[in-house]
């Protein structure tokens, strides 16, 4: 897929409400819907993607017939739907049901010589351990969708802990029937250490810091950034200084070597997850999306029954800005992509491109402190950071609601602290009000307080284990 192509779809999106700062985002939610509007002579494409555990997710669109002139906005259109869906569901296995010449591109494309490497080696060897593969085919022959979810948490009874892991901050509480006792933040610098013994210490200690405000302790759980299944972390953020082999040797059970040193029943889940669940219990209701905008964009779903999916929902990888010169983001290269705009690395781009100087001697959370002091000290370039960001988040959210159905969004995490959330809260409301006013009608924006926003992870992460 060229940049001209790009370039050309990212034409159709223009948006009426403008970040203050960014001239050139061209949000996701706009080129999609313009393009299914201007599709004729269409024709059906469907996306399947299957997991190991046999769980497949399906997505049917149309697009223009292969005789049509506009023909060239197929491919992508395609590509970055794939890649979204690939980052919100999770998949070894694609499918493409429908033009060849979509199938052959997006083969290409996700293979260990294409653009999109990083995605193919992600999805299949790194998270599901095994080859990812892309087949092409016709649109009945792609297989049908079975999709599971299962109950997370709220289990409230006896003495717990829970801890919230990210890149420049851990939290953790104890949580005694139901009621937190006691909390406690740590500035961290996880992501450069290159010996896992360290994040081993570091989240031991913040457990017995809360293991010592409590008679006992009945279980333990956690939430964590990163790709999380059967307690085993398959990728994260958290240990990106560690070597592969170190990885798979001793990361991936560093969760299975804690719970065998506290021999109490002990759960790890998706950061994200643990957002929505988070939000889910404190508003006593489902179809909750929950978004946490800290060192990284995590983003998790709790369904209208009130279970998770199984999805991966690492919306930090999928894109919401089609402009071919849009950020890149550093691990995956690709451009567009929510971690570049919706957390801490978001302020700071902004942040330097507004000539505001940080401390690189100071740790992540800290350089986020320098910029969050001049907006609450009515700094107008700080207030504009957030503005910007704001408006990021009512298009990205838009986009998202094509894939989700929302009844309540949960922002949290350290970028919404302070003066910041309500400016974005009501950046969020004015993109809504102006170019989507279905989602204004049927889609709560919630804004925790700020114990919530900060550490309410870490207390619905107590509920996980069950007694």
């Amino acid at each position: 897929m060229t940049n001209d192509l790009l370039g050309k779809l990212a034409d159709l999106a223009k948006p009426r409400v403008q970040p203050v700062l960014d001239g050139k985002f061209r949000p996701a939610a706009l080129a999609n819907r313009a393009f299914r509007h201007a599709v004729t002579d269409s024709v059906p494409l469907i996306i399947g993607l299957r997991r190991p555990d046999g769980t497949t997710s399906v997505y049917e669109t149309q697009v223009f017939d292969a005789a049509h002139p506009q023909a060239d906005l197929n491919l992508p259109y395609a590509e970055r739907l794939v890649k979204f869906l690939l980052w919100q569901k999770g998949g070894f296995k694609v499918t493409i049901g429908g033009p060849e010449a979509i199938g052959n591109h997006v083969r290409e494309v996700y293979s260990a010589k294409g653009a999109r490497a990083f995605d193919e080696d992600f999805m299949g060897p790194t998270t599901y351990e095994r080859p990812f593969e892309v087949v092409v085919t016709t649109p009945d022959q792609v297989p049908p969708a079975k999709e599971t979810s299962v109950s997370l948490g709220r289990h409230l009874e006896g003495n717990r802990i829970g801890f919230d892991l990210g890149a420049s901050d851990r939290k953790v509480a104890a949580v005694v029937e139901g009621e937190s006792i006691f909390t406690e933040e740590v500035v961290w610098e996880p992501r450069d250490q290159e010996d896992p013994s360290y994040h081993y210490g570091e989240i031991n200690a913040s457990l017995k810091a809360a293991a010592a405000k409590m008679p006992r302790v009945d279980a333990i759980g956690g939430s964590s950034a990163g790709v999380i299944i059967n307690n085993r972390p398959m990728i994260a953020s958290l240990f990106r200084g560690v070597p592969r082999d170190v990885f798979n040797a001793k990361v991936k059970r560093i969760f299975l070597d804690l719970a065998a040193e506290w021999s109490v029943p002990f759960e790890v889940a998706n950061d994200g997850d643990v957002t929505a669940l988070a939000g889910s219990m404190s508003l006593n209701d489902n179809a909750v999306l929950g978004v946490a905008m800290g060192s990284s964009e995590a983003v998790g779903y709790v369904n209208e029954e009130g279970n998770i999916t199984g999805w991966l929902n690492e919306l930090a990888f999928a894109p919401i800005d089609y402009h071919p010169e849009a950020p890149a983001d550093e691990w995956s290269g690709d451009s567009g992509c929510g971690v570049q705009y919706l957390c801490q690395q978001g302020v700071f781009r902004l942040a330097r491109q507004m000539g505001i100087a940080l401390d690189q001697s100071l740790p992540l959370a800290d350089q986020l402190r320098q910029v969050q002091k001049l907006l609450e000290a009515g700094d107008e370039t700080a207030r504009k950071i957030w503005e910007t960001i704001g408006v990021y988040a009512g298009y990205a959210i838009a986009h998202y609601a094509d894939f989700y159905t929302i009844k309540h969004l949960l922002l949290l995490g350290r970028v919404t602290s302070g003066r910041g959330g309500p400016i974005m809260i009501e950046k969020v409301k004015e993109v809504f009000a102006v170019d989507f006013p279905e989602l204004a009608n049927q889609l709560e924006v919630h804004l925790p307080d700020e114990k919530t926003r900060r550490v309410g992870q870490a207390v619905a992460a107590a509920s996980l284990p069950a007694l």
